[in-house]
Parts: structure tokens; C-alpha cells; sequence
């Protein structure tokens, strides 16, 4: 656009499961005049879309890399396995990692866990989604462990999940380019961190200029308190009196 820049735009990249609703809503009624446009992403491309300039600021899955990123940790979710709703695993309210080791677990290719080792007996494929794994678990060929947004996300009615209390978990942060920390960025900051519309925190406050000495002596001088008067009898036989005034009672003519 020739002589006049494009309008403000804040692009918030987004991961599945996460959910940013309503710090979109606070943006909505504090920056009414700057757009926010949502971008989903897969996990494993949030990076990059990060560093290529396409999204402002995201919502991604710990861990990253801190050389290049900015991160503020939000929140870690529990972890679950997912099973048909008639899954001896049903009767528990909570599993173990042990208890799934002879289960065929599947370990699809966009999994978000960092496993020393996958639990469970291997699947016969890696399946490429998360979703595609769900749906093999619906099948009746195995299990799958989440995080627990996940499960809700890809939720099915002949599914359900329950708490793994051993197994690794998923962090969620507010993530983006170090170098790249906008006044948008601080904005939405402010927002996710909870801050008010009238904190101090955030962008710098204006400062207000220090007055300058001297400036209303009028005013100093109007502040002070009257001299008091000295020595006894007041004013007219003090120390201040006038000189050759006569002290005492007048002598009475004869």
C-alpha cells in the first residue's frame, strides 16, 4: 500500500488442545481497533511457523527452544489413556504405567510426550495423528496415551479415558521470538498473565516530568507559618518594639 502502512493485525498461532477463547474475548474488548486472527497449527510446526514471521506470538507445547524463544508456562496437563468404554481399565479410577504393559499402545508420529521408552506392547504401525490413533483405539487394536485435552478434543462416545499418574506429562506456554517481543506481544501478555486494563506492567508508562525547583515560590512562602511574636507584653514591649518607646504605666499629672 503506497504511502501508508497496512493496519495492525496480532496473529496467535494455536496447537491442538489448547484453548485461547477467552484471552481472544479480553483482547477483543481492550484493543477493539487491532485484530487478533487465530492460526491452528500442528505441534510439531509451531516452531517454524514461529520463527518464519507467520504468527506473532502461539500457544505451544513445552519444550522449546530458549536460545530463540521467549516462553511463559501457563499451565501442565494429566496425562491419560484412552480406551473403549468396556476396557477392564474402566473399573480403576487412575492407572499406572505398569499397569499398561500388556497393552498394545499405539505412538503416533505427532506424539507430544518425550517417553524414555513407550510403554505397553509396540502397535504394528505408528499411526500419523493423534486423531488417527483414536480411531484405531475405537477399532478395538490398542490404546493410546494423551494429554488430557487431547482426549476431550478427539472425544468419541464409545470412548473414555482415565488418569496415568506415572506417565510423562504435557506442558502448555505462551511462546514467541526473543528478538520479536512487539507492543502487541506485550499486550497479550498482559492479557494471558491477568493483568488489568490500567496496570503498570506491560508497556513502560508514560512518565511524568519532574518540576522543576523554584518554580512557585509564591506558593512556598504562602505555606509558611506567621512569626510569633517575642518577649513579654506582646509586640509592644518585646524585643521588636520600636525604639524609644516609653515601657511601663503612664506617670499621672499632678
Amino acid at each position: 500500500m503506497t504511502g501508508s502502512e497496512a493496519s495492525p493485525t496480532f496473529r496467535l498461532a494455536y496447537v491442538p488442545g489448547t484453548t485461547p477463547a477467552k484471552w481472544v474475548r479480553i483482547w477483543n474488548e481492550r484493543l477493539p481497533d487491532i485484530p487478533l486472527t487465530l492460526l491452528a497449527v500442528a505441534a510439531a510446526e509451531a516452531a517454524d511457523v514461529l520463527r518464519g514471521g507467520d504468527a506473532d506470538a502461539g500457544l505451544v507445547r513445552l519444550p522449546v527452544d530458549r536460545t530463540f524463544f521467549s516462553a511463559i508456562p501457563l499451565y501442565t496437563e494429566t496425562s491419560v489413556v484412552v480406551v473403549p468404554k468396556d476396557h477392564v481399565i474402566t473399573a480403576a479410577a487412575e492407572v499406572t504405567v505398569a499397569d499398561l504393559a500388556d497393552e498394545v499402545l499405539f505412538h503416533p508420529l505427532d506424539d507430544v510426550f518425550d517417553w524414555d521408552a513407550p510403554p505397553g506392547e509396540p502397535a504394528f504401525e505408528r499411526p500419523a495423528t493423534t486423531e488417527d490413533a483414536i480411531e484405531l483405539v475405537a477399532a478395538g487394536v490398542g490404546l493410546v496415551v494423551v494429554p488430557q485435552s487431547l482426549a476431550r478434543l478427539h472425544h468419541r462416545r464409545d470412548l473414555t479415558y482415565r488418569p496415568v499418574v506415572d506417565a510423562p506429562q504435557s506442558g502448555v506456554a505462551l511462546s514467541w521470538p526473543e528478538e520479536a517481543t512487539t507492543d502487541m506481544v506485550e499486550d497479550f501478555i498482559g492479557i494471558v498473565r491477568g493483568r488489568s486494563v490500567n496496570s503498570s506492567r506491560g508497556r513502560k508508562p508514560q512518565q511524568a516530568e519532574p518540576k522543576e525547583k523554584g518554580t512557585d515560590k509564591g506558593a512556598a512562602r504562602r505555606r509558611q507559618p506567621p512569626a510569633k511574636a517575642t518577649g513579654r507584653g506582646g509586640a509592644r514591649g518585646g524585643a521588636n518594639a520600636p525604639k524609644g518607646a516609653k515601657r511601663g504605666k503612664p506617670r499621672r499629672r499632678s
